[in-house]
């Protein structure tokens, strides 16, 4: 028995197997089945028929959820196809439980008189009933039926798209042989680039070769610092085309993705599918949502205009040439020239004070002084003792740590796995993986996250750029949010909030990676140890704000993108998507002499997933103007200040989704938000 049957045990990663996933999967979904109608002769009431469906489905769902993790960190052949065998189960499964009648039937005798509940029960009740409601409970036989086969087909979609993404990227390299093409890339990009090569056994230590691909700790540093104006370009198309190429083409698979989304929607009686997914967030509707971004987006345009015209005139003045609309791969070398004179200083420069060890460290003190909890390593690196069996990893590379409270008592466990390699996704998240309650088995909440970050070279540690060490922060954020929780429903619990206010609790973290008296604690040069200097802190603050129309407009235009298709009214089957969003995003993005197509065919936010980010990008910005305001009170009152830091504890962190996320919010500053918060930090307030 693997790891994908036991609830109440700590997770053995090494059961878990193709194998594994394609004979227990469909098990748990049988027992689920069998569950579920016991539930229908069961007497009616909130713990035998509402609080059971949740302990129900969880076990199915918390396996495929790891199921889908190891996918994502250690993609095989095998697995992927386990998955796909899978995939059409788990889909029917799901699309099966609010369509059931029976199952309606017995949860409306048992929330009939809902009398005696507590204020989460009574709010459990609620998110359950709607949960019936969006996802077809009202409906005819026929289309029920035609529900399920529209989330079916979803679910494999999505994946396919997922799919096409991972190999598309991975297939691509560049091996140069000859150093001078490397002229103006930092010390640690080519050592990364040489280390790569040789891992690849191209070249060697005596005669090395460089190795690049579109990974981003290998990508970016290219685009920002290569002075060879035609391998930024050759690594530009190569990215610009991932998800585009005859084998792993995403534009008909996308097509067909919005296409079901809509039918679906339209099924469920929704004008668009953003109103689908909104109904149950801040935003409440798609019209909304984009009026948000519009609204944002029309307060940042003179600055990003005036931005983008003063690069131009910054190329012209370094090149001597007549002032002219940019390429799309001079645009970040150009921008860290100008940053790099306007503020004396260079990611590169700063890099050597910021290794995973000391950011994540300074994370951990934080926590401590603001939460209360410790948070220590215990896979055994750190003591020199064989790691135990309860600490199990998927890779080499994959840390484990625990958290306790204050009073000593036991939070939960976490993996962190940090560093890109082969058949690992791109990107950074957070994933839930158990969540405690009074009546589960295994004591404490397991959670990971997951980045690639720039990996530490031979006998040197880790040093990152600054924004990966806000990408640490963000995603440590996420995580406290589901370990810190407390709410007796799972469903209720952490994370499984309103995805427009998910990003709250990790994009506030992010702000003490600014703050003096925080980087002074861990941001020690890698080999000198000297503290990281006022002189270099107060140019780091000053290029916080550098460019950072051009930075919110990116953000924008992906919004508007999202909203767009997703409100769209047209055919997409004869519907070229390039034209459809290239007009629609031209104030949005910076003006190229050459264009560029858009990331829509790699934009796994939006079709990673039957539903994933989709028509919910642009709560990123929303969440900004939230943790920019909330993060006005830290400031106010102390960055360190306990009693701010454990009523946020109490008032956000610990609540989950126990109550709605404006009266969460209205706990915490005492009001309703602060529209202009997000631009008084970005220096945007006209």
């Amino acid at each position: 028995m693997s790891s994908l049957m036991q609830i109440n045990a700590p997770i053995a990663w090494s059961t878990i197997t193709p194998e594994s996933a394609k004979v227990e999967i469909p098990q748990l979904i049988e027992n689920a089945k069998a569950a579920i109608e016991g539930l229908k002769t069961a007497t009616p009431s909130y713990h035998n028929t509402v609080l059971a469906l949740d302990e129900i489905t969880e076990m199915v769902f918390r396996a495929w959820n790891l199921v889908q993790h190891l996918n994502s960190v250690c993609n095989t052949p095998e697995l992927r196809e386990a998955i796909q065998s899978l995939q059409p189960m788990i889909s029917d499964f799901s699309s099966a439980l609010f369509i059931d009648e029976g199952l309606w039937s017995v949860f409306q005798q048992a929330t009939a008189d809902r009398t005696g509940l507590s204020a989460e029960q009574l709010r459990h009740v609620e998110e359950t009933e709607m949960s019936f409601r969006l996802n077809g409970a009202l409906l005819s036989d026929a289309d029920k039926a035609t529900l399920v086969e529209l989330n079916r087909q979803l679910a494999e979609t999505t994946q396919q798209f997922s799919n096409n993404v991972l190999d598309d990227k991975q297939r691509w390299e560049l091996v140069l042989d000859s150093k001078d093409r490397l002229s103006g890339l930092p010390d640690s990009a080519i050592q990364a680039a040489a280390g790569s090569a040789l891992s690849k056994k191209y070249g060697t230590k005596e005669d090395p070769k460089w190795r690049f691909t579109l990974d981003y700790p290998s990508y970016i540093p290219v685009m920002r610092y290569a002075e060879d104006d035609a391998l930024r370009k050759k690594m530009h198309e190569a990215m610009s085309a991932v998800g585009r190429s005859k084998k792993y083409n995403n534009l008909p698979v996308i097509k067909k993705i919005l296409t079901l989304r809509k039918q679906k929607a339209t099924l469920l009686g929704f004008a668009q599918f953003s109103d689908l997914v909104l109904n149950t967030r801040m935003a409440k509707n798609g019209q909304s949502a984009l009026a948000f971004v519009e609204d944002l987006f029309a307060k940042t345009k003179p600055h990003f205009d005036r931005e983008v015209a003063e690069l131009e005139a910054y190329k012209a003045q370094l090149t001597g040439k007549p002032i002219s609309r940019l390429n799309p791969w001079e645009s970040a070398y150009y921008a860290e020239k100008l940053q790099e004179e306007t503020c004396n200083v260079s990611d590169e420069v700063l890099r050597p004070y910021f290794t995973v060890e000391g950011a994540m460290g300074g994370f951990f003190d934080l926590a401590q002084q603001l939460f209360g909890i410790t948070i220590e390593r215990v896979d055994g690196e750190r003591t020199g003792t064989t790691p135990a069996a309860e600490f199990q990893i998927w890779h080499e590379d994959v840390r484990v740590y625990q958290i306790h409270d204050e009073d000593g008592s036991y939070i939960g466990l976490f993996y962190a796995d940090l560093f890109p390699r082969e058949g690992k996704r791109g990107g950074a998240w957070m994933n839930p993986l158990y969540t405690h309650t009074s009546d589960t088995g295994y004591q404490g909440h397991i959670g990971l996250i997951c980045g690639n970050f720039t990996p530490p070279m031979e006998g040197q540690p880790a040093q990152l750029l600054h924004r990966e060490v806000e990408t640490i922060f963000h995603e440590m954020g996420h995580l406290l949010h589901h370990m810190l929780g407390k709410a007796e429903v799972p469903s209720l619990h952490g994370t499984n909030v309103a995805w427009d206010f998910v990003e709250l609790p990790s994009q506030i973290m992010e702000n003490w990676c600014w703050e003096k008296e925080l980087l002074q604690r861990f941001a020690k040069h890698v080999e000198t140890g000297e503290v990281i200097s006022d002189e270099l802190l107060a140019k780091m603050n000053a290029k916080r704000n550098f460019r950072s129309a051009s930075a919110q407009m990116r953000q924008l235009s992906f919004g508007k993108m999202d909203l767009s298709l997703h409100l769209a009214d047209v055919d997409w089957a004869s519907t070229d998507i390039d034209a459809f969003l290239t007009p629609m995003l031209a104030e949005y993005q910076t003006p190229y002499a050459v264009q560029t197509p858009t990331n829509v065919a790699q934009f796994g936010h939006l079709f990673s997933g039957p539903v994933a980010y989709a028509s919910g990008y642009y709560s990123y910005k929303w969440a900004e103007v939230l943790d920019a305001d909330a993060f006005s009170r830290f400031k106010e009152e102390g960055i360190f200040n306990a009693t701010v830091g454990r009523e946020y504890r109490n008032t956000i962190l610990s609540k989950g989704s126990t109550d709605a996320p404006d009266k969460l919010f209205r706990n915490f500053m005492g009001r309703d938000p602060d529209a202009d918060a997000l631009l008084r930090r970005a220096d945007l307030l006209t």
